[in-house]
């Protein structure tokens, strides 16, 4: 435990807080009588982080409206940002996991890791104070969170959809239009349409970066009107 303390830049006075944030359900269950799971502290371990994220954000944007803090708090917390910050940390060779998830693969699983790593905040924060695991949040996320990254990740096509529901009446739906290349490399076209009119297009992988390609198109369309 010591290595990961370090890379957290944390020394734990309780070292069983820290142990019990790397204790994953399947392992709980194979240990019953006594053994917690991660799982409470990964319940508050969201709040603090999403505290932290808000307050950040209330600082840094002094002139932003709530939807757009939303959105950029999202984006800077959602399931992916968090899975980084556990492969920078190493975070998945401390997992305690059960036979069965370590069998398949949980020490690499996204949702897992993501989890354990709002558990350890949790942990942390229990072990000392608001003040310390703000400073840790801000210096394994949030200082490293550049502009690119939460553009990359910002929701569009839920903006495009609070931007049309101002007025009453609108619709909104999106179009596949146009596939491209082979099954295991395909490229996916979509148009958006308010109100049955083609508003924006865009292309993705997925079908879902499609849209989102789309609703951004659209948006950026209706900005300049």
């Amino acid at each position: 435990m010591e290595k990961l303390e370090r890379k957290l830049g944390y020394t734990f006075r309780n070292p069983a807080l820290l142990s019990e944030a790397l204790n994953h359900s399947s392992y709980a269950n194979e240990h019953r009588g006594g053994t917690p799971s991660n799982e409470r502290l990964e319940f508050l371990g969201d709040s603090i982080l999403g505290f932290v994220t808000a307050e950040h954000l209330f600082r840094l944007y002094g002139s932003l409206p709530e939807g757009d803090l939303t959105r950029i708090r999202a984006a800077l917390v959602c399931e992916q940002s968090l899975y980084e910050v556990a492969c920078r940390l190493e975070l998945g060779q401390y997992l305690k996991l059960g036979k069965g998830e370590e069998a398949g693969g949980g020490r690499e699983r996204q949702s897992i890791l993501a989890d354990a790593v709002e558990a350890v905040f949790a942990a942390i924060y229990l072990d000392s104070d608001i003040q310390s695991i703000s400073a840790i949040i801000h210096r394994i996320l949030l200082d490293r969170a550049d502009a690119h990254v939460v553009e990359e990740r910002k929701d569009y096509k839920t903006a495009l959809q609070e931007l049309i529901q101002r007025e009453e009446g609108h619709s909104l739906t999106y179009r596949l239009t146009g596939e491209q290349g082979p099954d295991h490399n395909k490229t996916f076209i979509f148009d958006v349409l308010i109100d049955g009119v083609p508003a924006g297009s865009g292309s993705g992988h997925s079908k879902k970066e499609a849209e989102q390609a789309a609703a951004r198109d659209a948006l950026e369309k209706l900005e300049k009107k």
